[in-house]
């Protein structure tokens, strides 16, 4: 895969990376995200919070949400697996019937 050089911009610092190609848009769709929540929470004012704290909380927002996201895929592929066990016992059930 193509490689790019870009440069992406959070809480006003610039980082260099060297990304695959394709994957661009995504870099800058979560750039994007980062500084908006970034911006929300910092519109709360906290006493003597800096930037680094400001980041700490945005990087646990999105761990957060990694974290759901991954335990609701194991409850989906938990109840997928118990769809098909029931699917297998119908059609065990049926090729009965026919018999």
């Amino acid at each position: 895969m193509a490689q790019q050089a870009i440069t992406l911009k959070i809480a006003g610092k610039s980082y260099s990376l060297n990304i695959e190609s394709e994957k661009e848009e995504v870099y800058r769709l979560a750039e994007r995200e980062v500084n908006n929540y970034l911006a929300l929470i910092k519109q709360n004012n906290f006493r003597n919070w800096t930037d680094p704290d400001y980041l700490s909380m945005a990087a646990l927002k999105f761990a957060i949400a990694l974290v759901d996201l991954r335990q609701s895929r194991e409850v989906g592929s938990e109840e997928l697996r118990h769809l098909e066990e029931i699917d297998r016992e119908v059609d065990a059930y049926l090729n009965t019937l026919k018999g």
